[in-house]
């Protein structure tokens, strides 16, 4: 899984005449380890901030001379819209804070702010739009449609009583869903902080909602198909999908379609699973393809599909998942794209068409 609605900002910092970067435990900043920290997969800020501090819908940080006490106050006690980070979040203890403000100070600073990730539309923007990409900046973490949190809200069939909890109570609900979902939770960072709900009311929050329940909640599927294993009259592989959400709360996949494309010189010698189809042209794509139908996909309940062809294809073995129901706005969101793994341990499997 990954970390849903990470942290948005309008982080504010006032200019500070201390340069010291020494944390409470009295280790200095290591500019390095900062680097480390703001590249890596523990924070987010650089959505916000800029990939080098250079700043874009947050401030610019680099090169300011920002005090230690200054950026703790800023991180753990904000104001404008930026959310609350506990100093138990990877990324944010005393020393990650002291070497984040050493990495700004071995920074230039920019001539001018840099430009945020994502841009309203010159025309045309809802107000769903214009909160999660101009107001608030959700936008700038989970791209304008806001894939992950709609994501997370699918694994659950989250209402806006979850997604309040999600926003206010970020650092507790997240890796309560991840428990549910059976992912592992040991040393994962939880990348958000804790929104103040005075800052960020929930008549913004229904705004957030509503839009992402409008573009609807796209399901987490899963699609392995290995490499494939030589036998008597062919070449075997194995198809594996599963929903990864979670039993009892998250939306059931409904009239899935599983195609793999068959290569002209290719033929299908057999094939196992419910729902096969036998092959069939896709007329759209010019190619045939070999089909099965699925009714229903619920929760944790993975199916597994093999087909024995008569030789390797020249390139990977290719396909497609897709599915009826629940539909989404953009009917590419709901598909899988399937790959066979690559001989030799190299990783195949499943790419979501559009997250």
């Amino acid at each position: 899984m990954r970390t849903f609605f990470v942290a948005v900002a309008l982080l504010l910092f006032p200019l500070a005449q201390s340069n010291s970067v020494v944390a409470q435990g009295g280790a200095a900043g290591d500019a390095a380890a900062g680097k480390a920290l703001w590249d890596g997969n523990q924070t987010s800020c650089k959505n916000c901030h800029g990939a080098a501090a250079e700043g874009g819908f947050g401030p610019d940080l680099a090169g300011r001379k920002l005090s230690l006490a200054r950026v703790t106050r800023a991180v753990r006690q904000p104001w404008g819209i930026m959310p609350m980070f506990k100093d138990t979040q990877l990324g944010y203890t005393d020393k990650g804070l002291a070497d984040l403000v050493a990495y700004f100070d071995s920074l230039p600073a920019p001539a001018q702010p840099g430009k945020p990730r994502f841009e309203l539309p010159a025309t045309g923007a809802s107000a769903g739009q214009t909160t999660v990409i101009a107001t608030v900046g959700c936008a700038q973490c989970h791209t304008p449609t806001m894939d992950t949190p709609r994501r997370g809200a699918g694994e659950v069939n989250g209402d806006f009583e979850w997604f309040k909890r999600m926003v206010y109570d970020h650092t507790t609900t997240m890796p309560a869903q991840w428990t549910e979902l059976g992912t592992p939770t040991a040393g994962r960072a939880v990348r958000m902080g804790n929104y103040n709900p005075v800052r960020l009311p929930e008549t913004t929050l229904h705004v957030i909602y509503d839009y992402m329940k409008d573009l609807g909640f796209p399901l987490t599927l899963t699609a392995r198909l290995d490499a494939g294993m030589p036998v008597d009259n062919g070449v075997k592989y194995t198809l594996v999908v599963e929903n990864a959400i979670v039993p009892g709360k998250g939306l059931a996949a409904e009239d899935m379609t599983i195609a793999l494309n068959i290569p002209a010189d290719v033929k299908v010698v057999s094939a196992t699973g419910a729902g096969y189809q036998k092959v069939q042209h896709d007329a759209k794509a010019n190619t045939d393809v070999a089909t099965w139908k699925i009714s229903k996909l619920p929760a944790k309940a993975p199916q597994t599909f093999t087909i024995t062809l008569s030789k390797a294809p020249a390139d990977q073995l290719k396909g497609t998942l897709r599915w009826a129901k629940p539909s989404m706005k953009d009917p590419e969101a709901n598909l899988v794209n399937i790959a066979a793994a690559r001989p030799g341990g190299g990783r195949g499997g499943a790419t979501p068409g559009t997250p």
